[in-house]
């Protein structure tokens, strides 16, 4: 049974490419209308919301005053506003010595504080609608860590947390909190690894590939199907939780 989105409206941050693409063009096929957001407006983030019949909400998140700009605008272009889908993420690794500490806080205050603010803005178009669903993008690293990625592991770690707490706090007004931790995707986001690792980008797909029990990485489409799947406005049990898909990275050995 295919979710029916018909008359919701959603926002998808960091939507220009990789996963966060995935997800707009997912909830528009299931009938809602996507705006689609990244730090700034580019040809790619126009052409996605063309393709989909959405539009654009460009703004950075870890801004709080952007914040509030970003939900306001979905609101009042579109009426109202019903899904959260906090996908944006900044990520640079380094070992922890030598992480530069102004960019360490860049990839918390994106992520993390980003999500927090982004929540605080969404929560009264929702809560006047009397009901929303939001979807944070954690991370399987926000689980098990990862080294060279103290930043990006805390600040997805946080997300955890938060979407726990929140999930309880906002149950019963209908607005359901959940997240879905993605293990290693294949996005934009491995050439960072590769390059850290100071290897070539398909010897770094082979490498993740070899420590997954299902013996590939993951696709965008398989996480923007859980995605949906938590925007559904019929199921209401499923709370504060957090979906791991990550091929069984973390729940059984090779």
């Amino acid at each position: 049974m295919s979710t029916d989105l018909t008359g919701r409206v959603a926002l998808v941050t960091g939507a220009a490419q990789g996963m966060g693409a995935a997800h707009a063009r997912r909830l528009a096929a299931a009938g809602a209308t996507v705006a689609v957001n990244d730090r700034e407006g580019s040809d790619a983030l126009t052409a996605l919301a063309a393709e989909i019949g959405g539009f654009t909400a460009a703004g950075d998140v870890s801004d709080p005053a952007q914040c509030r700009t970003i939900a306001d605008h979905v609101a009042a272009t579109a009426g109202r506003l019903d899904i959260l889908v906090a996908n944006h993420a900044y990520m640079t690794m380094a070992p922890l010595l030598d992480h530069d500490d102004a960019d360490w806080w860049k990839v918390v205050d994106t992520n993390l504080g980003g999500t927090f603010f982004l929540v605080q803005s969404v929560l009264p178009h929702m809560r006047r609608a009397g009901a929303g669903r939001i979807v944070v993008i954690t991370s399987e690293w926000g689980v098990t860590g990862w080294p060279e990625a103290t930043a990006y592991a805390a600040s997805k770690a946080g997300l955890i947390a938060m979407v726990k707490t929140l999930g309880r706090e906002l149950a019963r007004e209908r607005i359901i909190v959940n997240a879905v931790a993605p293990g290693v995707i294949d996005t934009p986001q491995l050439q960072v690894d590769a390059e850290a690792a100071g290897v070539p980008l398909d010897e770094i797909r082979r490498d993740y590939a070899r420590a997954i029990p299902m013996g590939r990485i993951g696709a965008v489409e398989e996480i923007a199907a859980a995605v949906e799947l938590l925007s559904d406005f019929t199921i209401e049990a499923v709370v504060g939780q957090i979906v791991s898909c990550n091929g069984g990275a973390t729940r059984s050995r090779v």
